[in-house]
């Protein structure tokens, strides 16, 4: 390595993202349903209540009943008048595939896909798959990636949804699969010792958005914030682990990026979470 290389490397060592908190408006929040009007209200009110502490008091909540929004190109247009700042409904809209684990529904893929807006997806209301917990409030929050490291946006809706007082988990998962596939490569390069690369790429890959991490804690606790920010920053199978965080710290709200910037579909690991964890309110940014 030449006197240059080790400068750039060092250099890019020091470099940090730093985390800016800017808090989310959510002022227009449009309620999309399947309901007829007799059964959608109890439900509202149910989702009100349970947003009602990080909900703005003087927010407008609308209600689009089932036949508004049956026909795809009317529920986009309804949307679009609305402008809603966030979208609240639920898997299989329009569908009885909600007696399927497995299925989200054409009508909730084609709100996340170009809404173009955050997008809670609740519990389907006949199922009765709710954790004991859900919808109940907002003090135990969860933000899942695998690129936290500069992720502002993921964050700041993270703290706007977890309730004063609350905890906010912030968790970035290395897929250990991959990383193990990376290593089997290296080892098969006879200039790179195995043993270093191992090490020392672990390190780095958890040194950054641990350190992320730690900024936001600080701007956060400056700007007045009140929850507790708890930093998860490891390996493991991606779907596997976030269901065992999801359970073992009986999270309210999880929060996860849908789409990467060069892409239209919902990308692998949020698709998997979004049709496998159904049992509490997951918040879906495109």
């Amino acid at each position: 390595m030449t006197r240059i290389d080790q400068f750039q490397s060092m250099f890019r060592s020091a470099s940090r993202e730093i985390f800016r908190y800017e808090r989310p408006v959510l002022q227009q929040v449009l309620m999309i349903s399947d309901l007829a009007a007799d059964a959608l209200r109890p439900f509202s009110e149910r989702v009100q209540a349970f947003l009602d502490a990080v909900i703005h008091p003087e927010a407008v909540w609308r209600d689009l009943e089932g036949a508004e929004t049956r026909d795809p190109e009317a529920l986009l247009a309804a949307i679009r008048e609305a402008s809603p700042d966030l979208i609240c409904t639920y898997r299989n809209l329009h569908s009885q595939a909600w007696q399927s684990p497995y299925s989200l529904g054409t009508h909730l893929d084609l709100i996340v896909q170009r809404a173009g807006v955050p997008v809670l997806v609740l519990p389907h209301p006949a199922a009765q798959r709710e954790a004991p917990h859900a919808l109940q409030n907002t003090d135990r929050v969860m933000a899942m990636t695998d690129h936290l490291d500069g992720d502002a946006a993921l964050v700041n809706y993270a703290v706007r949804f977890a309730e004063p007082g609350g905890t906010l988990w912030l968790t970035h998962i290395e897929d250990q699969q991959t990383f193990d596939r990376y290593l089997n490569a290296i080892s098969k390069i006879d200039t790179i010792d195995t043993d270093t690369a191992r090490t020392q790429l672990r390190e780095q890959l958890l040194k950054d958005p641990a350190a992320f991490i730690q900024s936001c804690r600080t701007v956060l606790r400056d700007a007045g914030v009140d929850c507790t920010v708890e930093p998860i920053v490891t390996f493991g199978h991606h779907l596997a682990e976030y269901k065992r965080l999801i359970a073992d710290h009986q999270i309210d709200v999880l929060v996860l990026h849908t789409q990467d910037e060069d892409q239209l579909a919902m990308h692998g690991i949020a698709y998997e979470l979004t049709v496998e964890v159904r049992n509490i309110p997951l918040l879906l940014l495109g």
